[in-house]
């Protein structure tokens, strides 16, 4: 098997998940929290997605799908566009207010296709090229991917348990 079978399978199934945990809510589901500091539904869909969109983006030289077909100002949100909600407080938390599970999940299918491209475009050999020197050892391709990987995968997960509790209530 090819390595990049594994991460398309992976990134396959936070993209399912996603699409379970998000569809059918509405609006005021999306921004709901369970609990106060809690992080809601739709501002943990629209992280991870803004983190596999701005990561796979900068491994594959291009712009982000979030500005280049323009998501950013379908989500209208008071945010520097560049924000991925990385190290964000819970005041900006609650300033991440998703419009639609459509308009999510139409974000999350573009992210998909995008990184899915990506993947099936890639050798084996490409995953030892160093993509951030910034790190001791130097980050290659193969971490960064099982890294935003990793992170999508918890916050996947954290959004459906998240939809089990709201549908328990």
């Amino acid at each position: 098997m090819h390595p990049r079978d594994l991460l398309l399978d992976g990134f396959d199934r936070v993209h399912d998940t996603l699409r379970a945990a998000v569809d059918g809510l509405p609006a005021d589901r999306l921004t709901q929290r369970v609990a106060p500091g809690a992080n809601p539904i739709g501002w943990l869909g629209w992280h991870l997605l803004r983190v596999q969109d701005d990561h796979v983006a900068d491994v594959a030289g291009r712009q982000q799908v979030w500005t280049e077909q323009d998501w950013v100002s379908r989500f209208v949100l008071d945010l520097d566009p560049a924000a991925t909600g990385y190290g964000f407080s819970d005041d900006e938390v609650e300033r991440v207010r998703v419009p639609s599970a459509e308009v999510l999940l139409g974000y999350s299918d573009a992210v998909h296709a995008r990184t899915a491209e990506f993947l099936r475009a890639m050798d084996a050999d490409d995953l030892e090229r160093v993509v951030d020197e910034r790190w001791n050892p130097p980050v290659t391709l193969a971490v960064r991917l099982v890294s935003v990987l990793s992170d999508d995968l918890q916050h996947v997960g954290q959004a459906a348990y998240v939809r089990g509790l709201l549908e328990a209530r």
